[in-house]
Order: structure tokens, then C-alpha cells, then sequence
């Protein structure tokens, strides 16, 4: 069996910042929230990148971020109140998950990782970044889906099937709102889904979309989860507290609080106006959960169950 530190290494990459220009920082500045978070606290999304001179970027990556390393993200953590993460392999990489292995190697149990693989990965080597404390692969289907707009749904059913035996589950970067269908594609999958961002629509096409109503249903039938990420990414305003934002976690509690997780996206890459303090994004969460037995299962209980926290 291969080392999951030996899975899916890629040739280093080169630099072209045309193709991939520098993204800001973070902001660096660390403040407490006002939302104090319930023991066991999980950040279910925030990735790791760098060092480069360590774990080079991809050349096909269409950004390049300032290394974000994981100290500087574990300092960020204990100002918030946050425990444990789940650490999610960003597109820089490819399916180069090393910088992801080693981060998770380092904390195994306070970190769990989401993968990026191709489909031609082995039972071996799945069975290598489980041991490594991976739970889910995430599927970019912005490039995944087809020139008609549909989901390579064959592809990704055999992949769910491979990995279920497992008990992991696939997430998800789409725009629901590109797939109307998503109930019909999704049906009888053989593992849990997850969508990231919401859902990822903007919210100036508003709750009553199709695609984020069909996902509303799915919730319900408890057959996918949705993480309040990003919200700085769905939404028409350009600083907290992104107040067009707080209908679709009002519809997303409402229809099933317990397959929800909370993250904090950090570095937060590819935001191009307004940099938000992570202090300022954690408290949207208490904007959005009033309830202190719903905010515990968001943060504490509900990571637990998807994530496999012993």
C-alpha cells in the first residue's frame, strides 16, 4: 500500500501570474467574537496553502494565494473559540493533497481533511487517506460539468460507490441554481452530499430559486448536508453583516438544522473587494442562530456525525 504522504504527486507546477495572479491575504488582525462558541466548536471549511517552497501550487491553479499556514490558522482558532477543523483540499493543488496529509498528520485529532482525487485512484490508496483521517473527496463541478450543463453523474456515482464502504461523502463546489435537476441527478446516490457557500447562489436570485428549494427538499429528506460558508461570496453587499444573506440561513435551519455545519473559509482566497475580519464572520452565525441547542448541533454534534470526531 502507498503512504497517503505518495498519493496523486504532481510535477511542480510553473509560476504564471498571468494565469494565476496573486490573491490578498486574510485579515491578519485576531479579535474574539462576540458569539460565544459552545465546547467542541468545529470549523467544517478553511484550507491550508503552503509553504510553496514546500508544497508548490498546481500550474493550472487560476490564483495564487500568500502562503496560509497552519499556524497562523490553529492562533486564528483559539481566538475564536474553535477546537477542531476540517481542513478541505483547495484547487491550487489539484490532487496533490500533501500540504492537506501533512496538516492532518501533525493534528489527527483535532483535523479532518476533504480530498481532491481522479478517478483512477486505487481501493489501496482510499483506504490510506482514510487512515490519514480524510472523510470526503470534493468535486469542482464549475469544471466538472459538461458543455450541456449536466453532472458527469456516472463518473461521480462510481466514485461514490467506491468510497461509501467508508462511510465518507462527496462535496460539492456547484451553483445549485445551474442545476435544477439536482434532486433527479442525486437520487439513490450511494453517499451523503454536500454542498459549501450555501449552495453557492447568489442571493440576488432569491430563496424561491428552483435549484436552492431542491436542495431545501433534499435537506429535509436528510440526504444532503449545506455548510454557512462564504457568505461574502453569495451576497450583493460588500461588508458584514451580508443582510441579503440571512433569508437563505433562515430557510436553510428550516429545513433540517441538523444537516447543517459551520465553517470559516478561511484564507479566505479570491475575495477581490473588501477583506472581512474572521471575529466579524463568526458572529453572522449568531445572527442566523438564535436558538442555543441549534447553534450546538451546527458546531458541535453535527460536524461529529459527518466528520467521524471520536
Amino acid at each position: 500500500m502507498k503512504s497517503p504522504s505518495t498519493l496523486r504527486l504532481q510535477k511542480t507546477p510553473v509560476l504564471n501570474l498571468n494565469k494565476a495572479p496573486l490573491c490578498q491575504a486574510p485579515d491578519r488582525v485576531l479579535r474574539r467574537p462576540d458569539l460565544l462558541l459552545p465546547a467542541g466548536s468545529t470549523d467544517c471549511h478553511a484550507h491550508i496553502c503552503g509553504p510553496e517552497s514546500r508544497f508548490p501550487y498546481f500550474s493550472e491553479r487560476i490564483y495564487t494565494p500568500p502562503d496560509a499556514l497552519l499556524p497562523d490558522y490553529f492562533n486564528l482558532l483559539a481566538h475564536l473559540g474553535v477546537e477542531r477543523a476540517v481542513l478541505v483540499q483547495p484547487s491550487i493543488y489539484g490532487t496533490d493533497n500533501r500540504a492537506l496529509l501533512a496538516a492532518l498528520k501533525a493534528f489527527p485529532s483535532k483535523l479532518r481533511g476533504v480530498a481532491v482525487v481522479d478517478d483512477s485512484i486505487t481501493d489501496a490508496e482510499i483506504e490510506a487517506l482514510h487512515l490519514a483521517g480524510v472523510r470526503g473527496l470534493r468535486c469542482n463541478i464549475v469544471d466538472l460539468a459538461d458543455a450541456t450543463g449536466q453532472l458527469p453523474i456516472t463518473m461521480l456515482r462510481s466514485l461514490a460507490t467506491r468510497i461509501a464502504p467508508f462511510g465518507w461523502h462527496l462535496e460539492f463546489l456547484m451553483h445549485v441554481d445551474a442545476f435544477p435537476q439536482l434532486q433527479t441527478d442525486f437520487h439513490n446516490f450511494p453517499v451523503e452530499i454536500v454542498l459549501g457557500h450555501f449552495g453557492y447562489v447568489k442571493a440576488s436570485l432569491g430563496i424561491t430559486n428552483t435549484g436552492f428549494q431542491n436542495l431545501c427538499a433534499m435537506m429535509r429528506e436528510g440526504r444532503a448536508w449545506v455548510k454557512l460558508t462564504g457568505a461574502y461570496r453569495i451576497s450583493n453587499e460588500i461588508s458584514p453583516p451580508y443582510a441579503d444573506v440571512h433569508r437563505f440561513a433562515e430557510a436553510l435551519i428550516e429545513s433540517n438544522p441538523e444537516q447543517l455545519v459551520w465553517g470559516t473559509d478561511w484564507p479566505h482566497v479570491m475575495v477581490k473587494g473588501f477583506m472581512p475580519n474572521d471575529a466579524d464572520l463568526c458572529d453572522l452565525l449568531g445572527n442566523w442562530v438564535q436558538d442555543p441547542t441549534q447553534l450546538k448541533k451546527i458546531l458541535v454534534s453535527n460536524p461529529e456525525r459527518l466528520y467521524d470526531f471520536k
